[in-house]
């Protein structure tokens, strides 16, 4: 697992050992930094069920303000934190170790620009995390879900999806909050 683009190109990154994670694949990631482009530079992110932190630690990488990992597993708690530190990014990012729900049940701190999620596929996003997590979106941003390709995301009001794509088993759910 290694850090694709940006400033920390080519870094590896550590997993947790175990199967309490499942690190995304890199063709996956790519394609997902690909899609969004430009609107990760300058960007407040929320890594949502985080693992290792690869997903935020890239959005770190390719200019992102800031990411707020969310995770609750130790191990993988550990693994954010050596990644972040390998990295040298630890200034911009903030470790919250606790349940997705538990942070969502949280005031918010702000609005957020994206919001990745990818829940373990026995929990799935449900229309409570999905929704919560959208709220906390300022008008325009982007909540990318990933998850197994037979299981879409919950519709959410307020948001609409504009664009799904699907890598083997793997799918990743676009959902834009409505802009004021």
């Amino acid at each position: 697992m290694r850090v694709i683009a940006g400033s920390r190109g080519g870094m590896t990154l550590v997993a947790p050992a175990g199967s309490g994670t499942r690190p995304i694949g890199d063709r996956v990631k790519e394609s997902l930094f690909a899609i969004l482009g430009e609107a990760v530079t300058d960007a407040a992110v929320l890594d949502l069920y985080a693992g290792s932190g690869a997903i935020g630690i890239e959005a770190l990488s390719r200019g992102a303000r800031s990411v707020i990992f969310v995770e609750r597993w130790q191990p993988a708690i550990s693994a954010i934190r050596t990644n972040l530190a390998r990295t040298d990014l630890g200034d911009h990012a903030e470790v919250r170790a606790m349940s997705v729900e538990a942070f969502l049940a949280t005031p918010a701190d702000g609005h957020l620009d994206l919001i990745f999620c990818d829940p373990p596929y026995d929990v799935r996003a449900t229309l409570p995390i999905v929704s919560a997590a959208v709220d906390r979106l300022a008008p325009g941003g982007l909540f990318i879900g990933k998850h197994f390709w037979k299981h879409d995301l919950p519709v959410v009001p307020g948001a609409s999806v504009v664009r799904s794509r699907r890598f083997g088993e793997t799918g990743l759910t676009f959902i834009e909050r409505e802009r004021a």
